[in-house]
């Protein structure tokens, strides 16, 4: 149950992780990239939302689909909940920062 536990914060903080990254780039592209006054800018977007999904859902659903597949029903289950709560946990937290601050 405790690898469970650990695992599962390891993902939600990869997913923050690359959420962050990800919000930098965004917030920062103009800076970055210049100026996209081309059909350019919509498909990096575009491919960066497609990824982005990508990366996430790896994150949050591999191991509990793998650990499924095996048999494994109620650690499959118990470690995607506690993955969605420790990022559920991880979201308060950023929120909570953005008040204070």
């Amino acid at each position: 149950m405790n690898n469970i536990r650990t695992r599962s914060l390891l993902n939600a903080i990869g997913v923050g992780a690359y959420v962050a990254v990800i919000a930098l780039i965004m917030q920062n592209g103009e800076r970055i990239f210049g100026k996209m006054n081309n059909i350019l800018g919509p498909i990096a977007f575009l491919l960066m939302f497609v990824l982005s999904a990508a990366v996430t859902g790896g994150l949050m659903l591999g191991k509990p689909v793998m650990l499924y597949l095996d048999g494994l029903k109620k650690e499959a289950v118990k470690m995607f909940i506690f993955t969605v709560a420790w990022l559920f946990v991880i979201t308060l937290a950023a929120l909570l920062i953005q008040i204070i601050i």
